[in-house]
């Protein structure tokens, strides 16, 4: 029995040697939680029997007090956060020029999937490379239209070609009918035999489909050029050309810029009103408007937004509205919007809608 009960005294022991250094962790680690979240007053002085510690457990705790007590960061580490933030700007250009050439590189695998560039021999026709495509969108029933702009601002013939040299596309853009050959069709193959400024579009006309149209404007344009900016404009718009490129000129070295007559128009849920919006529950309470967006008569983007609707476009929305969708599809992308006011078209009392860039 002598063993058993020496064992148990001796586990006592044990334990209560256990529980003492137990206490003791305890309590320096409340000191250390008081530091770290809260403010600590003068040294915590506990009173045990042990007197002669006292002062080593005051010089502890003082210690241990003002190692997280925070000091005042001198002049130099100033100066390192400044060149830290100057390191995080240059990162983030770097980013966005990785982003562009990623871009660049998704819409060269995409054009070669989706267009079929791809030569017998394996080897991809070259994009020429421009400095704008202006799409100039029209319907079969507006010839007097593009006559009316090939007699002020678009060139014809050899000057049209000479303008191409330059950097300048210009074309008018137009599906086909719903139906083969077409006399509507034969019509648009006829006027471009004769003045050859055709941009034939893999898409089928009407007025409700042009937000498809301008999907497809921009992935045909950039399968065929490698511009710096793409441009849509109404058939209906007098263009002073030499502005127009003049503008997109200071805007060249920026990325993901849209340029426009930037509008917030109301959100019409009348079925009645000429430009209903079919989805306007999706915008909130009755009375909202939309968000910010060019007027549709006239608007350009730059390379790598066109290349994003190339890239994208089985899966971008189309809401009735042409403009509304080219706003929606740059929603919750880091893109640059431009309101150029002098990109704003006007009517005058004599009725023909006109366009100055100035």
């Amino acid at each position: 029995m002598k063993p058993k009960n020496g064992g148990l005294a001796s586990d006592r022991r044990l334990l209560s040697r256990r529980i003492l250094i137990l206490c003791f962790l305890s309590f320096f680690l409340g000191i250390l939680v008081t530091d770290l979240f809260g403010s600590v007053p003068s040294p915590v002085v506990v009173q045990t029997g042990w007197h002669e510690h006292e002062h080593e457990h005051d010089t502890e705790l003082q210690s241990l007090s003002e190692d997280f007590v925070a000091k005042p960061k001198p002049a130099e580490d100033r100066d390192i956060m400044g060149e830290v933030s100057k390191t995080h700007e240059a990162i983030q250009y770097l980013e966005k020029s990785i982003d562009t050439l990623q871009m660049e590189l998704a819409a060269k695998r995409s054009i070669n999937e989706l267009h079929g560039e791809s030569t017998g021999g394996g080897v991809s026709k070259q994009r020429r490379r421009v400095f704008v495509v202006i799409g100039v969108n029209t319907a079969f029933s507006s010839r007097k239209r593009r006559d009316s702009v090939r007699e002020t601002w678009m060139p014809q013939g050899e000057k049209l070609k000479k303008l191409e040299e330059k950097g300048i596309v210009v074309r008018f853009t137009i599906g086909h009918s719903a139906t083969s050959n077409n006399v509507l069709d034969k019509a648009i193959d006829a006027e471009d035999e004769i003045h050859g400024d055709f941009l034939r579009l893999d898409h089928v006309e009407g007025y409700h489909k042009l937000s498809a149209k301008t999907k497809t404007f921009f992935s045909t344009a950039v399968a065929l050029w490698d511009a710096d900016f793409y441009v849509k404009v109404d058939d209906d718009v007098h263009l002073n050309l030499g502005m127009l490129v003049a503008t997109l000129g200071r805007h060249k070295l920026k990325p993901r810029v849209y340029i426009g007559c930037m509008k917030s128009g109301p959100v019409l849920s009348d079925k009645n009103a000429k430009y209903h919006e079919p989805e306007f529950w999706k915008f909130g309470e009755d009375g909202n408007k939309y968000f910010r967006h060019a007027t549709g008569q006239i608007y350009a983007i730059s390379k790598d937004l066109a290349t994003y609707i190339s890239i994208n476009q089985p899966i971008l929305h189309k809401y009735a509205n042409e403009d509304v969708s080219l706003g929606a599809w740059f929603i919750g992308l880091d893109v640059e919007h431009i309101d150029d006011r002098d990109m704003c078209c006007g009517t005058p009392p004599g009725g023909e809608r006109l366009h100055r860039v100035v």
